[in-house]
């Protein structure tokens, strides 16, 4: 399956904020912890030259724990300011303040020796579809500033948000970029719904899935769906049916149900926590 998705607002996005960019300190750029590089949009770093930076790692509790210290090291190696971070929950939410200051600690410094007193750092939140900006902006801020949801696009414009007297945050749709040279990346967004799940293949989808923890996380399949995990994905898929009941009339099996089911599961974290990309692949 091609894996393509940029639709016109995106492009639009992407020059409102090339337009803000001159009046941020600070990005802060939110990553999807279980393909940390894959959810990374090349734009943001040539957006963002000259400009403090903060990575995110969200949503550590779907991703496995083991890998993701070795990406905060990866990413603190190339000079970011980094975070493990649960939205959701709010984990590492309250050390972001304190690692927004010393990012920004020459700005503040240059403030203070020019007299200008109490001027709040002022930081633009990036991040493609789905990786949980507007989920982010409201844990920290500590109440609903932007609307939420599970699929992508549900931020389709800028709205600037004042936290407290030393911190404003402009946040921004999530975007892609327009091609995908490598499709391995094209496939992790798929998996983790950044990519709308209406232009693509569900079996296909699932059948990645399937075939990538068969090979790095044995035995997650089967002790989920209660079955034996063969050579042939497909012939997975179609127990899955079985486990799950799902038939279409004639007792024949309802893949794009059970394909559902499964990405969802993996979205989710019910199939377990699971990293699909490693630092040394990006070394």
């Amino acid at each position: 399956m091609n894996y393509q998705w940029y639709p016109g607002h995106m492009m639009k996005a992407k020059r409102m904020m090339q337009e803000n960019i001159k009046l941020i300190d600070l990005v802060i750029e939110l990553v999807d912890a279980r393909i940390p590089m894959s959810s990374r949009n090349p734009d943001i770093d040539e957006m963002s030259k000259n400009k403090s930076r903060i990575i995110l790692l969200n949503k550590v509790d779907l991703a496995d724990g083991k890998y993701n210290k070795a990406w905060a090291e990866y990413f603190k190696g190339k000079g970011f300011y980094v975070l493990e971070i649960n939205s959701k929950t709010g984990n590492g939410i309250k050390a972001i303040q304190g690692l927004v200051q010393e990012a920004c600690s020459e700005k503040i410094e240059r403030d203070r020796k020019r007299g200008i007193k109490n001027r709040p750092v002022r930081a633009m939140v990036v991040g493609i579809p789905n990786v949980g900006k507007s989920t982010f902006i409201n844990s920290f801020a500590g109440k609903a500033c932007t609307k939420t949801g599970n699929k992508p696009g549900v931020t389709k414009g800028k709205q600037w948000i004042r936290l407290n007297q030393n911190l404003e945050l402009l946040d921004t749709p999530g975007i892609l970029w327009p091609r995908f040279e490598n499709q391995a990346v094209g496939e992790r967004l798929a998996m983790i719904g950044s990519i709308n799940d209406e232009i693509l293949h569900a079996d296909e989808l699932a059948m990645a899935i399937i075939h990538y923890l068969k090979e790095e996380y044995p035995g997650f399949i089967g002790k989920r769906y209660d079955i034996e995990e063969t050579a042939d994905d497909y012939d997975i898929l179609k127990s899955i049916c079985v486990s799950r009941g799902c038939f279409l009339k004639g007792a024949e099996p309802d893949t794009d149900r059970a394909s559902g089911i499964v990405t969802e599961d993996f979205r989710s974290g019910r199939l377990g926590r699971i990293t699909l990309e490693h630092p040394e692949e990006w070394q």
